[in-house]
């Protein structure tokens, strides 16, 4: 089931699925305020979402006319919809201008409060909580109600499993819950009541699903990202004051981007495209120069957004892992493309020196230990090398000594890219590198080749210390699960293996 799900979750990126997910909040909300389960006007909760996106779309493009910054399409549509979801629907007069403070302070905060042009708040948050602190006018948070938690829960555990963020989703929700009984049980207050009123008529699972997981405002790593959700969730309950205020979601996500910010890297880069090299059949390697220098970790990735004409659904932006090492002054990007691609991948072929490319929400966990007496197995699937040319360039400019096996499994020979890189540190490193072609006709041009798919009793052959190593599996979703299979099956514990599954961003 898993697995087909993430098959599923593969063919749309993290902001389409968000879009679909709140605009199904919406229509749900709509049928069920037709049917008298909720008390708004359907006409209502369709017209603020419009009204909104218009105004958020608007001030976007004026404040990145003014900064000379890409607009970024799907975003604003984004913001405007979760403060749909929050700000009470209603047509007056008075609520349409908060609906335009809020949608236009949330565009603005985009520009204004940022540093090194990367925002620290979540806008709609932060801009909910400058009307209430301002004008007066609170978010109401209406979507958290019992007729449509059902709906909230199934689309934000389908995004909870795209973005790969269970562990600070669950920290923030275990952590409110013992917050909430903790004050409650403090303040004598009627637990079953608090409990009740947490669960079945609260901002909780929004807030934790949709707002907290943004990865702008987010912490990238996973020790951090559970730190960021137990963070939020001791501030969540009623109870809890903030000088002198009662804490509302809005100033929880604020306070908790505050911490993310702190203990996360933030950076936009501008690079240059310098030339696009042919790797193998569908594998091109694209090579750019930032325009100043930046600090990265091998094996880490960057979003990517390329703005260009008629975008399909999987959107402007993607995820890539840099194949380049921190010592090289270049950066690497290795892309596998397909026949009938996205119109994304299709704009990136055709990208020159002058086409706009950003890079940003650089993270991963899926870098070197700290420990380099630490015994390393990197099994590779396909364009999954990308990491490890990385890790091993790395390596070697530092002459490094790592003991290091490499297992690169590829339909052929000819799709095995950075050969050059790992056949130095065969040479100079004395790395195990050996090469598993599944096509069992091909012809093996040296020992170092072997046929066949990747099964244990090949793993058991070419690294036979296996229980002393860190694994890490890069590639395909069904590479990856196959892998952490086969060496649970060969004993390897859990803790001994890292997959490089990005945010989960297709």
């Amino acid at each position: 089931m898993l697995r087909f799900t993430d098959n599923l979750l593969d063919r749309i990126t993290m902001y389409r699925l968000l879009l679909y997910y709140l605009g199904v909040l919406l229509v749900a909300a709509a049928a069920l305020s037709q049917l008298n389960y909720l008390h708004y006007q359907p006409v209502v909760v369709l017209f603020s979402p419009l009204y909104l996106m218009a105004v958020c779309w608007l001030s976007n493009a004026m404040f990145a006319a003014a900064f000379k910054a890409p607009v970024n399409r799907e975003s604003s549509l984004i913001t405007a919809l979760i403060l749909a979801l929050i700000i009470t629907p209603d047509a007056s007069p008075r609520n349409l201008i908060f609906l335009t403070a809020a949608g236009g302070l949330a565009m603005a905060s985009k520009y204004l409060l940022a540093i090194n042009k990367k925002h620290l708040f979540n806008p709609a948050a932060v801009a909910v909580l400058l009307t209430s602190l301002g004008a007066g006018h609170s978010a109401s948070w209406w979507v958290g109600n019992n007729y449509l938690l059902p709906v909230v829960l199934i689309g934000g555990l389908l995004l909870t499993r795209k973005v790969r963020r269970f562990q600070m989703v669950l920290s923030f929700l275990l952590t409110s819950l013992a917050a909430v009984v903790g004050y409650s049980l403090l303040g004598h207050n009627n637990l079953s009541v608090m409990l009740h009123q947490m669960i079945l008529h609260s901002s909780l699972f929004f807030l934790a699903f949709v707002m907290l997981t943004e990865p702008v405002t987010s912490p990238s790593k996973v020790k951090q990202q559970r730190w960021y959700g137990a963070l939020a969730g001791l501030l969540f309950p009623p109870q809890v004051h903030l000088l002198g205020y009662y804490t509302t979601p809005e100033a929880v996500l604020v306070v908790s981007n505050v911490f993310a910010y702190l203990v996360n890297l933030r950076l936009k880069v501008f690079p240059r495209s310098v030339r696009k090299v042919k790797i193998g059949p569908g594998l091109v390697d694209f090579v750019f120069t930032p325009a100043t220098p930046f600090t990265f970790q091998p094996g880490q990735y960057m979003e990517w957004t390329l703005q260009h004409h008629g975008p399909d659904a999987r959107g402007e932006r993607r995820y890539f892992t840099l194949a380049s090492s921190p010592t090289e002054p270049e950066i690497r990007l290795g892309v596998r493309f397909y026949e009938n691609g996205s119109s994304y991948k299709r704009a990136l072929l055709a990208i020159d020196a002058q086409t706009p490319f950003v890079g940003a929400q650089l993270g991963g966990d899926f870098t070197l230990p700290a420990n380099k007496q630490q015994k390393l197995a990197f099994i590779a699937g396909g364009i999954g090398i990308t990491p490890y040319r990385s890790m091993v360039k790395y390596l070697l400019d530092n002459n490094q000594q790592r003991d290091v096996s490499l297992l690169y499994s590829a339909t052929s020979s000819e799709e095995l890219a950075y050969t050059d890189i790992f056949e130095s540190a065969r040479q100079r490193l004395n790395s195990n590198v050996n090469y598993i072609i599944t096509d069992s006709s091909a012809a093996l041009p040296s020992p170092h080749y072997h046929t066949g798919r990747l099964s244990t009793e090949l793993i058991k052959q070419l690294v036979p210390d296996y229980a002393e190593r860190l694994f890490y599996i890069s590639g395909s979703h069904p590479m990856v699960h196959a892998m952490q299979v086969a060496l649970r099956e060969l004993g390897v514990p859990r803790t001994q293996i890292k997959v490089d599954f990005f945010p989960g961003y297709a």
